[in-house]
Parts: structure tokens; C-alpha cells; sequence
């Protein structure tokens, strides 16, 4: 079975500090736009053309970032062996969400949030009586974790070997655009039918401890298992460029529709789609054009990347090696700005903006001071 190059893909990197800072970018726009999700800051004024720029993230960036894990995975793997591969897991995921969930959350939300009453108190209503852990945007980590345990299960009982069977379908989705649509269709009827019960913005508990938006879990659980095929046959050096710009064209357009489309009908869009669900034609309608956004960009941009930002100088380096810690700090960063900003009288798309320039590089910035700390670095290397 051939496993994908052992040279270090310096693209990927790259484009994971593009998705970090977006990230960045879309918690930074949480007060100031029409959002469906909760948020500790309120700005009464909101920014309308907000809405698609969090429609278009929310349709791909999350999903990029479980397909690049996915990729990443099996060397992990074949490196340490199963047993050490999960001890690393645990410590560069399991304990930065500990110690960001029991110690560092628990008193911003006090800080920021809290009116009156002792901290202790907070901690009662907040976190004992309904006995939840808050992880914020670190859900993440805890089903990179929980993914990491089902593939060391699944490579222990044999599942790499099952493989080679998808040879015939390697193939197709190598060189044809026919398999692509075929997962792009596959994609949207599965998430349809997922929203019937589970809208977007709406969280539960998988199996008591996976903090999950279904709404976009098929999209997430597929692209991983993608990445982990992908690694192993290569797909991101044999896919062409051509292809995969075609790609990119198609994702682009579907997300400047997106923002067409909202910023002329934004009402009746934002209350009849963004927000719903059920068993409703609109509910479709949306569900296919973020599986266009969620391919179209996700394939896309793994092919531009890989084609025009292959290298690394000395700048992008530091923001490579800083980008996972970038991701554990920002919302603290982010949400400290948007609360000194809280009575500034700024246009809401300014506040955004100002959030967002200056909270990309105090994020890169802290991260290089913290990352100088021994067990910092040892933990998040």
C-alpha cells in the first residue's frame, strides 16, 4: 500500500495558519453580526453582511481542519505505534482542553460575565448543578481525541488492511470529477436529513461527552475519514491542478452567491434557512449549497496552496509553529478586546475589523511568549 511522501508538506502548514486566523477573524465577528450561536459579548448593533461571512466559514473552515487531521493521522501512527501515538494525543490534546476547561474558563466567564455573587457561586450555577464542563471552541480537541481512540481501535483490529479494496474508487476520485460530485450529492442528502431534528446551532452531548453541532457533524466525520484515505493514496500530489482550480472556481462562486443572495434577500434568508431545518425545500436548498461552498473550497484551496505557497521562509515559519497554540489562546484574546471595546462608539463591521487586526498578532504575539515557557513547549510542540 503506498503511503503518501514522508517530505514534510510545508503547504499544509501554511494553510493551517490561513484557517487559524480565520477562525480568529470569525470569533472576533460573534458580537457584531447576525449569529444564531451564543456569545459572552453583546453588541446591540449588528453588521448584515456578517451573516454570510459566518454562513461561508461555518460551510468549510471547520471541515478543513478535520480533513487535514484526518491526513495527518496514519504517519502519527506509523511512527509511534499505537500506544505512544496515544499518550501523544493526550498530551498535545487532552491537556491543554483540562486545563483550559477546570481552570482558565472557569474564571473568564466569572470576569467577564458574572454581575454579582462570589466565584464560587458562579461555579454552582454555571458548572455543578447542571454538571457541564464548558470547553468552548475546544469541542474540537475533544473529538480529535475521541477519533484518535477509534483509530487506534480500528488499526488494531486490522481496518488499514481492508484498504486496498477502495482502489477502483481511489481512482476515481483521482482523476475524475464524477466521484467528487458523488460525495457532494452524498454530502447534502445526509446533511438534509440530519437537520430534519438537528438545525444549525444546535449542541448535544454525543455519547455523554462530545460537545457536537450535528447539524454539521456529516460533513466533519466524513472529511476526516477522507483525510485518512487521502494519505494513503497520495491524493493531494496526484490530484491536478487544473482540477483542482476547477474546484476552487466553483467554491468561490457558491460563496459569493451565498453573499449575494443574503445581502439582497437578508431577512427572509437568515429566519428561513440559516436558522432552520426540518423538512423544508429551503433546508435542502441550503444543505447542497454549503456541500458546494464545503468541497469546492476544501479541495481548492489544498490545491492552490499546494501549487503557489509550497515553501516557507523565516515569517511563516514562526507563524507555523505557533498556529495550534494560536487556536488555544485567541477566544480569551478576542473576547477581552470585544469587552474594551464594548462602549466605543464604532460602526459594528469597525469594531470587527479592529478585533480582528489587532487580535491576530497579540494572539502570534502571546503564543511566541508562551511557547518559551519548558512545559509549554513540551505540551503544545
Amino acid at each position: 500500500m503506498g503511503n503518501a511522501s514522508a517530505t514534510r508538506f510545508i503547504f499544509i502548514d501554511n494553510l493551517r495558519v490561513f484557517l487559524t486566523m480565520l477562525v480568529v477573524a470569525h470569533h472576533a465577528a460573534q458580537p457584531y453580526g447576525p449569529t444564531g450561536g451564543a456569545w459572552p459579548m453583546f453588541n446591540p448593533e449588528r453588521a448584515a453582511v456578517l451573516g454570510p461571512f459566518f454562513a461561508v466559514n461555518a460551510a468549510f473552515f471547520m471541515g478543513l481542519f478535520f480533513f487535514i487531521s484526518g491526513y495527518l493521522l496514519p504517519a502519527a501512527y506509523d511512527r509511534k505505534g499505537p500506544w505512544q501515538f496515544l499518550i501523544a494525543r493526550f498530551q498535545r490534546l487532552g491537556l491543554p482542553l483540562l486545563f483550559f476547561s477546570l481552570v482558565v474558563f472557569p474564571w473568564v466567564l466569572y470576569h467577564l460575565t458574572a454581575r454579582s455573587g462570589s466565584f464560587w457561586a458562579f461555579i454552582g450555577q454555571a458548572y455543578v448543578r447542571p454538571l457541564t464542563l464548558e470547553v468552548a471552541h475546544l469541542w474540537f480537541l475533544v473529538h480529535l481525541l475521541f477519533y484518535a481512540v477509534c483509530y487506534t481501535l480500528w488499526r488494531q483490529v486490522g481496518g488499514e488492511r481492508k484498504l486496498p479494496v477502495t482502489l477502483s474508487f481511489r481512482r476515481l476520485c483521482v482523476s475524475r470529477h464524477g466521484a467528487i460530485i458523488t460525495y457532494l450529492f452524498s454530502l447534502t442528502v445526509v446533511t438534509f436529513i440530519v437537520r430534519i431534528n438537528y438545525p444549525i446551532d444546535r449542541w448535544v452531548q454525543l455519547f455523554g461527552c462530545l460537545p457536537t453541532e450535528v447539524a454539521h457533524l456529516p460533513q466533519y466525520l466524513s472529511l476526516f475519514i477522507m483525510g485518512i484515505v487521502a494519505y494513503r493514496y497520495n491524493w493531494l500530489r496526484q490530484i491536478s491542478r487544473a482540477q483542482g482550480f476547477i474546484w476552487l472556481k466553483i467554491g468561490l462562486g457558491a460563496a459569493l452567491l451565498r453573499y449575494a443572495y443574503s445581502l439582497g434577500r437578508e431577512r427572509l434568508f437568515l429566519a428561513d434557512v440559516l436558522a432552520g431545518g426540518g423538512w423544508d425545500w429551503r433546508s435542502l436548498v441550503w444543505s447542497g449549497w454549503e456541500a458546494t461552498i464545503c468541497v469546492g473550497l476544501c479541495l481548492g484551496l489544498l490545491i492552490l496552496f499546494r501549487e503557489k505557497v509550497d515553501f516557507q521562509g523565516k515569517f511563516m515559519k514562526i507563524l507555523s509553529n505557533n498556529g495550534y497554540a494560536v487556536y488555544l489562546i485567541h477566544i480569551l484574546i478576542v473576547l477581552y478586546l470585544q469587552f474594551a471595546m464594548a462602549d466605543l462608539s464604532m460602526a459594528p463591521l469597525a469594531k470587527f475589523g479592529l478585533v480582528t487586526l489587532l487580535g491576530i498578532p497579540l494572539c502570534f504575539g502571546c503564543s511566541i511568549l508562551l511557547r518559551r515557557l519548558p512545559f509549554v513547549r513540551w505540551v503544545i510542540s
